[in-house]
């Protein structure tokens, strides 16, 4: 019971955000005592991923954290004892800030709409449907992740579908709508009507003389709720990038399962083009002259070594990197598919030198798994922290989901904290505390000056290029309309990558804000796509995508702290940050094998798996006292399931 857990560890790990899971799984595969926990009922922190109901349920957390009173800390003061002092932890998650809602879709639909199989709710616990309380109706109290274990061999040719089943989370969601505009204290909900037009109109399921596609209400994406899995943070796994490397070393890879990214995109002269990346793609390219495809590639291939021709950069190293591809011959649009979608940087802020290795990274990572660098996980980024706790849980680390900490339990003398006091009054001691930057309280944190990530969400009806096939994933660099002003990283789901429903896209906007998420993001949306009331009302055929759905939302950036910037911290205490804004999972890595190596120096970090055969268990006779091998004492193993994982791991890449 999570009331009454051991009370000594090597290493306790506060927050299940990604850099954490990592040192997590590490440590527990070093032989560490774990404790993993976490005050959120669910996995990954602002890494996470939501069905549709569950981010609801999510906004509804963040509206109801305003209202946390202050607890008595009388309980637990009595656990310090007078050679000791308390660091208390924060109460309430303030990284999300301006969250504002907007349901473009149609929402002529009934009372009560539940997600495809959910549980009967409890006529008691139905909240009432006011316009004042649409989170409330909108929402449920917590949200289980599903989840989608399979083994994979990567890169493998014929891929093997796993026999394990998906196991879905069973949720429940009620929805009533009325017209009108909820404003809370950090949330906004805001319904666009279309009129009461074919209000009492039947939806047509199968119609083939009808040319264009069946509209998508409101109800449907709350019915098909579990088909979304929706990232708070919107990343790529790098071919050849640190975390592909991690999970391959580690066999956490044969928990998750990927996809291409399929297409690389640019916005250039009002309009969304593909990029040529490949030398097939550059030559089959029909929006290139041959004259173009010549410098493209004859500049591309320098890049892959330009570290042994110095003398064609040395005179521009400080110049930036826009400036320098003016001297190389290259057209406007050439410029443009090189800086914003290959390279992937500013122009202002990206020097020469940065440029020619982002470009490099770019063209060493083509052609691992697919004709594009990238890969995305399917069931959302929100899967890979989960699949480095598990791989801690399978030796022998203790999770605990809605576990708040109350304080550190800091000794006076030495400095270092001792123990820490959770929220059922018990004192936990151990070695080591590692800790996510949002659970700090904010006298320690009154000197750190945070960044902040503006994010937008949609749910869109089409691509925003047009393909022979729907199910693309793309990703697409909208560049800044003023000087100084940062570039929008889009990110373009298919239902294939199992985080949205049929005929409808995700779509995820990224940038460093400046403003509120929708200040800095909605003169992006308006470019790329038509709100969804819009085009009903014309009842033309859109040349954009439509939007049916849209959050905005701040979300802290606490990447690039030191650790001199926190006030009292013990020297045990270690800080992960949350979420960085760039595209790739580089910095969490970096800085979870940095703090391993910290504070366990002589380990190997996140070594492979052992040898099923030299797995002993308790009561064999053979033991080895050896240090330095490779064999693992397991007292129990969980379930015949991961026995067969630690057997025989397989790897899955789906093409």
């Amino acid at each position: 019971m999570a009331d009454s857990l051991p009370t000594e560890f090597d290493v306790v790990i506060i927050g299940t955000g990604l850099p954490e899971s990592i040192l997590a799984a590490a440590c527990s595969r070093s032989g560490q005592r774990v404790l993993h926990i976490d005050s959120r009922s669910y996995y990954g922190g602002n890494w996470a991923s939501f069905s549709f109901s569950g981010l609801l349920s999510w906004l509804k957390e963040y509206q109801q954290n305003g209202d946390v009173g202050e607890e008595s800390t009388a309980a637990w003061q009595e656990l310090i004892h007078g050679t000791e002092e308390a660091i208390t932890l924060r109460k309430k998650d303030e990284t999300i800030q301006h969250t504002e809602v907007f349901c473009y879709a149609s929402q002529d639909m009934e009372d009560n709409v539940e997600e495809i199989g959910a549980l009967q709710k409890n006529p008691s616990s139905v909240a009432s449907s006011t316009p004042t309380e649409f989170l409330d109706s909108a929402c449920l109290p917590e949200e289980k992740h599903s989840s989608y274990f399979t083994g994979y061999e990567m890169p493998a040719k014929h891929p093997q579908k796993s026999d394990r089943e998906i196991s879905l989370a069973v949720t429940d969601v009620e929805e009533s709508l009325e017209e009108g505009k909820y404003c809370g204290a950090k949330t906004c909900i805001h319904s666009v009507s279309d009129g009461d037009k074919d209000e009492n109109k039947p939806m047509v399921e199968d119609n083939t003389d009808q040319p264009k596609r069946n509209r998508i209400t409101y109800s449907q994406i709350v019915k098909e709720g579990r088909r979304f899995n929706i990232d708070l943070v919107s990343k790529l796994l790098y071919s050849q990038g640190l975390l592909i490397d991690l999970l391959i070393k580690s066999n956490v890879s044969r928990y998750a399962e990927f996809k291409n990214v399929t297409r690389i995109l640019a916005f250039w002269e009002g309009k969304v083009e593909q990029v040529p990346c490949s030398r097939a793609d550059v030559f089959n390219s029909k929006e290139l002259t041959m004259v173009e495809k010549r410098m493209l590639m004859k500049f591309l291939t320098f890049c892959l070594d330009y570290e042994h021709y110095p003398d064609e950069y040395q005179a521009f190293k400080q110049c930036s990197f826009s400036e320098y591809l003016k001297t190389k011959k290259l057209t406007p649009n050439l410029q443009h598919f090189v800086l914003h979608s290959i390279a992937m940087t500013s122009e202002s802020s990206c020097t020469t030198i940065d440029g020619l290795k982002a470009t490099k990274n770019f063209l060493q990572c083509l052609g691992r798994f697919g004709n594009t660098p990238f890969l995305f996980p399917l069931y959302g980024q929100g899967e890979i922290p989960q699949c480095f706790c598990r791989m801690c849980a399978v030796f022998g680390g203790i999770y605990c989901l809605r576990h708040k900490v109350q304080c550190f339990v800091v000794d006076k003398e030495s400095g270092r904290c001792k123990a820490i006091i959770d929220h059922f009054g018990q004192r936990i001691n151990a070695k080591y505390f590692i800790v996510e930057d949002s659970y700090l309280s904010e006298d320690t944190c009154s000197d750190v000056q945070y960044k902040q990530i503006s994010r937008a969400v949609l749910i869109t009806d089409r691509s925003v290029l047009k393909a022979d096939s729907d199910q693309q994933i793309s990703i697409l660099i909208v560049p800044p309309a003023e000087p100084g002003a940062s570039a929008v990283r889009v990110t373009e789901l298919c239902s294939s990558t199992m985080t949205c429903m049929k005929d409808t896209y995700l779509v995820h906007l990224t940038c460093s804000s400046s403003k509120t998420a929708r200040e800095d993001l909605e003169s992006v949306v308006k470019k790329l796509f038509t709100p969804y009331s819009e085009t009903e009302i014309d009842k033309e055929e859109p040349t954009k995508p439509r939007v049916l759905w849209a959050l905005y939302f701040n979300m802290r950036d606490s990447s690039g702290i030191s650790r001199s910037s926190y006030n009292g911290l013990p020297s045990n205490v270690y800080v992960c940050s949350g979420p960085d804004g760039g595209l790739g999972n580089e910095h969490a890595v970096k800085q979870a094998e940095t703090l391993f190596q910290e504070i366990f120096p002589s380990e190997e970090f996140c070594p492979p798996p052992p040898n099923p055969e030299d797995i002993i268990f308790d009561g064999d006779d053979k033991q080895s006292d050896t240090p330095g091998t490779n064999t693992i004492i397991m007292a129990k193993v969980e379930s015949s399931e991961e026995s067969k994982n630690l057997e025989s791991p397989q790897k899955h890449l789906q093409n």
